[in-house]
């Protein structure tokens, strides 16, 4: 009998677990393009966001090496970082090592845009969380964060 118990509780816990996943898939969705609508960049696709965050994060690259970590063909990286570079937000230095190649790099305007981006987001949470949850909420969210942080550190 203990055995049937515990093989419930068992498919209770897994039961929970998968609905948990999807409403957290679900929810973490709505709150990334949230995000995005407050930190209007312009109207970049995700392919040059991606780019731009992962020179903001790694530093200069060329565009093979910016292909390379995208999974992308160099000639498709090429249009993006051509756009981005129209747009005032990517600039190029000839690479030190390989003259041929160009280093790419934000500039300044795509750092403060980022910024302003990152602050605008920072600014809508800040008032969400202050009108809509009490104060034991925010408790709650807090407590929910670190059990976020802790799913993240695998």
């Amino acid at each position: 009998m203990v055995s049937q118990t515990k093989g419930a509780c068992d498919d209770d816990d897994i039961a929970l677990a998968l609905s948990l996943a999807g409403e957290l898939r679900v929810l973490v969705g709505k709150l990334k393009r949230r995000m995005r609508e407050e930190a209007n960049l312009g109207d970049l696709t995700f392919s040059q966001t991606r780019v731009l965050a992962l020179l903001e994060r790694e530093g200069p690259a060329t565009v093979t090496a910016l292909a390379r970590a995208e999974g992308v063909r160099p000639q498709s990286m090429g249009e993006t970082v051509s756009s981005l570079k129209a747009a005032g937000f990517v600039s190029g230095e000839p690479d030190p090592v390989d003259g041929r190649q160009t280093v790419l790099s934000l500039t300044a305007a795509c750092r403060k845009a980022i910024k302003a981006g990152r602050a605008a987001r920072e600014d809508w949470l800040f008032r969400a969380i202050r009108a809509k949850l009490a104060a034991a909420e925010q408790k709650k969210l807090a407590a929910a964060i670190e059990l976020l942080k802790r799913l993240l550190d695998t």
